[in-house]
């Protein structure tokens, strides 16, 4: 048994703040390694000891064994934490730590390979009488080999990277002519996430849950569950909230599956956290899924309702103690359920968004935890995952977690950046989701996104007359001239005027200034007695016809990003008064919808294509997106190549249409 002392966490964001937490409760030295891309990040600056590692993109920082190892060396861990992603699941890494006397905090390198192959996975699970997917794991990787084993699942199939997770090199097959197109763009995903492009096919169930069971084993021979995970609201195969316990299991079947799970990791003599991942259909049957050989994202709705520090238990396996509880022992408190916040448009097909954070600032209430990895200023990029923080509540039943949940994503201030806020406090109102009757395509069903910002007239008087005393007190207190009031003009009976797009609705504010803070302001035929009562470091507090408001607004590069209470995040423009002529791309040009990388160019000038044909495939912060062609035409320039890193709006290519 050896005494842990220094821990070297080989990740970074919100998983790697969430360690150090941990490791200063119990004392534990923290080290921290970085790329370039998060020298300014705050678990670097958090962690009692921290080394570069290298450039920003994953496989020069985070992917390196080698750099992590001799970080672990020089700065004299014992111990490496992989947290989730990146090194976390590489059975290579985990012996490396052992040939270099560093304990790896996961379970051991047999079972991280056992389960590394989803097809390896799925036929031990079978040998254990554990139920799994009618599917396809086999050797012969071959097009036509995959082709007939479709057909004899029945379609529609599932195509999945076999050594991976995550949605990554995942796609749904519902015709054979699909299969060629789908098998090349699975394969290039999952070599790039994994280094391994071989798939596996299985049945694909158009509507089912997604349930999962937190495992944990010592070097002892014990083996226990800390009951389940609902998972089932997820986009992009990728999860957005968690909860527990889950709304739709019974206690006898709950008791079943947590049986399979622990049967699932006493097979793999497993000695450390994991989650045995289920599929359960509305027949009330489930099949396994996968395992996965590490702490999972969402592990804070387990902690919650178990009152258990899962990082801490992590530790204590690796320093070679047994489990401190057995299964009898376990029990949920009340009723938990966790919001990934991500740097993403809802409205655009949950597309990643860059940016700055400019403020960020999370309520304090009873029940809600925020695991987060962004602080104000600190910038998104393309080269890590969207996610910006976890946001856990917890309630002595599931109404109360969701009620509180709500309460929080409505004081929650994120301003900067495009976010998916106002995406979750939707769904949190869908009637579905508060009865807990979804499943894993729930989301992609859901109405009206385009209309997430359809807020009442009310709240889109407010942000426009907060953003004209935001900006009638910066003239303020610019004016060389402090004697005459802000915009002061010789024609008193004209009103000034400002006008705001807000999102994507115009709104002009007439008003006059009447002296002591007080105005007078008119938006369409409404009239307002507006009060400014104090307004400084982005904060605005107001009046308006008796009603109290207390906005937060941040300028960032001639944009406004607004909090209203009871509303949430706005988007706005100050427009100009003498607007410029309109401006549009180039006619058949397609620009890049999000920063990224070029990954491949499926087209050159002169070749024709038809409307929905692929042009070109962009990768950013690790997903692949096909821009396909919006008409029939001609490729007339290509402006990109493989391997290119372009902005948002940068022009790709030009097409001439067929019409024309």
């Amino acid at each position: 048994m050896k005494k842990i002392a220094t821990i070297l966490i080989a990740n970074r964001g919100e998983i790697a703040r969430r360690i150090i937490r941990t490791c200063h409760r119990l004392g534990i030295r923290s080290v921290a390694v970085y790329s370039e891309a998060d020298r300014h990040m705050p678990f670097v600056r958090e962690a009692d000891t921290a080394l570069y590692l290298g450039a920003a993109p994953a496989s020069d920082s985070y992917l390196d064994g080698e750099k992590i190892l001799q970080a672990a060396k020089r700065s004299g861990a014992d111990a490496i934490h992989p947290g989730y992603g990146f090194l976390s699941e590489n059975a290579a890494f985990a012996r490396s730590c052992a040939e270099e006397d560093l304990i790896f905090i996961g379970p051991n390198p047999e079972a991280i390979e056992a389960m590394g192959s989803k097809s390896k996975a799925k036929a031990l699970m079978e040998a254990q009488g554990v139920p799994v997917i009618p599917g396809y794991r086999g050797a012969d990787q071959s097009a036509e080999r995959l082709l007939t084993e479709a057909e004899a699942i029945g379609y529609p199939v599932l195509l999945k990277a076999s050594a991976g997770g995550g949605g990554k090199g995942m796609r749904i097959v519902r015709q054979p002519g699909e299969l060629p197109e789908a098998l090349e763009g699975a394969r290039r995903e999952a070599a790039k996430s994994f280094g391994d492009e071989e798939l596996i096919l299985e049945k694909y169930f158009p509507s089912a849950r997604h349930i999962e069971f937190q495992i944990f084993g010592d070097r002892h021979g014990n083996a226990i569950h800390l009951l389940e995970r609902e998972c089932s609201l997820q986009r992009r195969y990728q999860k957005v909230v968690e909860e527990s316990p889950s709304p739709v299991l019974s206690a006898e079947t709950r008791a079943r599956m947590g049986h399979d799970a622990v049967r699932a990791a006493r097979a793999l003599q497993y000695d450390n956290a994991g989650t045995v991942e289920f599929i359960y259909t509305p027949q009330g049957e489930y099949y396994f899924l996968e395992v996965n050989t590490r702490l999972q994202v969402e592990h804070p709705v387990t902690e919650a309702i178990t009152g258990l520090d899962l990082v801490a238990w992590q530790i204590q396996v690796a320093e070679g103690k047994p489990l401190p509880l057995e299964q009898d022992d376990i029990r949920a408190d009340g009723y938990a359920i966790e919001c990934r916040l991500y740097a993403e448009d809802a409205r655009n097909d949950f597309l990643p968004v860059t940016g700055t954070v400019h403020h960020w600032r999370a309520p304090e209430l009873e029940g809600l935890r925020f695991d987060s990895a962004v602080e104000s200023g600190t910038a998104i990029g393309i080269h890590y995952d969207p996610m910006i923080a976890k946001i856990i509540a917890h309630g002595s039943d599931r109404r109360e977690a969701i009620r509180r949940m709500r309460y929080a994503l409505d004081r929650l201030e994120c301003l900067g950046l495009t976010t998916n806020l106002p995406f979750l406090q939707r769904l949190l109102d869908e009637p579905e989701v508060r009865e807990g009757q979804y499943d894993t395509k729930y989301i992609g069903r859901m109405p009206g996104l385009d209309t997430l910002y359809d807020y009442p007239d009310q709240a889109y008087h407010q942000a426009a007359v907060g953003l004209t005393l935001f900006r009638w007190n910066q003239r303020k207190n610019g004016s060389p001239l402090p004697a005459l009031p802000p915009g002061w003009r010789n024609n008193y009976d004209q009103p000034q005027e400002e006008e705001y797009r807000i999102v994507d609705s115009d709104w002009l504010v007439r008003y006059r200034y009447l002296g002591e803070g007080r105005f007078a302001c008119t938006i369409n035929d409404r009239r307002m007695d507006v009060r400014l009562l104090d307004a400084g470091d982005g904060r605005l507090r107001f009046e308006l016809d008796g009603l109290q408001l207390d906005i937060r607004i941040v300028e960032a590069d001639d944009w406004y990003f607004l909090h209203l209470p009871g509303t949430g995040q706005l988007i706005a423009q100050a427009l100009p008064r003498f607007p410029l002529a309109d401006t549009e791309g180039p006619a058949g040009g397609y620009q890049s919808p999000m920063p990224g990388e070029i990954v491949k160019v499926l087209v050159e000038p002169g070749m024709r294509v038809k409307s929905g044909d692929s042009l070109l495939i962009l990768s950013s912060m690790k997903m692949e997106n096909t821009i396909a062609a919006a008409e029939d035409g001609t490729v007339q320039e290509v402006y990109v190549e493989e391997g290119q890193h372009v902005e948002a709006g940068y022009l790709m290519l030009k097409m001439n249409s067929h019409e024309e």
